[in-house]
């Protein structure tokens, strides 16, 4: 995108006026939906998730149809652009170097085969392309993040949201990639704040919670979810809603991950996340964060349709879909495809949700993208 094209970007409509203008009327503009709470009780939330499952599937998708088009689903795509060799010790994921996995330490991917896989992903609907790099950090890393800031250019330049993951952030590295033309970030709260240093002992609750704000103080939007199935109790997943409830800003999207055993991690034989506890943390999170999109993640390969589609009802609204996600088995791009012409469900647009589309418009675009990037 050129300079004078941007500047001719301003005079048009933004892109939030825009958005709002042409699914006026729908859910996200309805009369009755009930105002963004930020002061919920951790009672409440769990007098929520404890609800009957049915009943609570029920108020759940009443919610989510008052702010959001129910036949809707954000399709986005991970790739893993540098994979191993982190030095934490997340207790499930096979990335750690203090794990003997069949995870293999690579370095950094250069642009192009990066670029390639985002343009594979849009060609087959996707409409945000993540991208993470296994580090504690990016101090230290010059180099390496000069390389990620001009992914995130051009892959913006296709007219796709970019997410990243890339560990904790400094507030001037948040800035430089809002500059760059990053959509979201990705960074996890994983589990309740009391149940985390079960799971992790190399980075604090406070440490993830200082990353998302340098994020979201840079203009850019949070992505912020958890893990079921790490070991945690019912309690424990009302505590991870608890936590993204009370911020100033809910997150743009929380992503929902059923744990996928991995050998030689030290949860290799956690059993797998039941059903019903999926689709009630999922129901209980979109009741709560009205406006949040919330993404069926890992684990949605072990699925079965109708299962997927009971997480859909219950306020779903976004998966990841391709090849693979970043260790994980992820469901192809045509079997998506099949299943959402089945059941009459559509693919969203680029900065479509909201508040994700107001994110950009304030950005009044500042963002330097080099011109012939398609």
């Amino acid at each position: 995108m050129s300079r004078l094209a941007c500047m001719r970007a301003v005079t048009r409509p933004s892109i939030a006026s825009r958005f709002l203008a042409t699914v006026a009327p729908t859910p996200n503009s309805r009369s009755d939906a009930p105002p963004t709470r930020h002061d919920w009780s951790r009672n409440e939330i769990q007098g929520i998730y404890d609800g009957p499952l049915l009943d609570l599937v029920y108020r759940a998708s009443t919610v989510h149809r008052q702010h959001h088009d129910p036949s809707k689903i954000q399709l986005c795509t991970l790739m893993n652009i540098k994979t191993g060799g982190c030095s934490e010790d997340c207790s499930y994921c096979s990335q750690s170097s203090r794990y003997s996995t069949p995870t293999k330490a690579s370095p950094l991917l250069e642009v192009e085969p990066v670029l390639e896989a985002a343009r594979k992903a849009k060609a087959n609907g996707s409409t945000r392309f993540c991208m993470g790099a296994a580090w504690r950090d990016v101090a230290g890393r010059k180099r390496g993040f000069k390389r990620i800031l001009e992914m995130v250019r051009e892959i913006r330049g296709m007219g796709m949201e970019v997410c990243t993951t890339l560990g904790m952030l400094t507030p001037e590295q948040a800035r430089l990639l809002k500059e760059a033309g990053l959509t979201a970030y990705n960074h996890n709260l994983d589990t309740s704040r009391e149940f985390y240093p079960q799971i992790i002992t190399t980075r604090s609750y406070d440490d993830r919670l200082g990353t998302i704000n340098a994020v979201r103080e840079a203009g850019i939007s949070v992505c912020s979810g958890g893990i079921l199935g790490l070991g945690e109790a019912d309690h424990d997943r009302v505590g991870l809603i608890y936590e993204v409830a009370r911020m100033p800003e809910h997150p743009e999207s929380f992503p929902v991950n059923a744990l996928v055993p991995i050998s030689g991690t030290p949860l290799e034989n956690n059993e797998r996340v039941p059903h019903d506890t999926l689709v009630r943390t999922i129901a209980t999170a979109r009741i709560v964060l009205p406006e949040t999109i919330i993404r069926l993640a890992a684990g949605r390969n072990t699925l079965s349709e109708a299962e997927q589609m009971m997480c859909f009802m219950a306020g779903a609204n976004a998966v990841f879909t391709g090849e693979q996600m970043l260790t994980t088995p992820c469901s192809p791009w045509d079997v998506d495809k099949e299943m959402m012409g089945k059941w009459g469900l559509r693919g969203m647009d680029s900065f479509e949700q909201k508040n994700v589309a107001r994110k950009e418009d304030a950005a009044q675009c500042p963002i330097k993208i080099p011109t012939g990037t398609g």
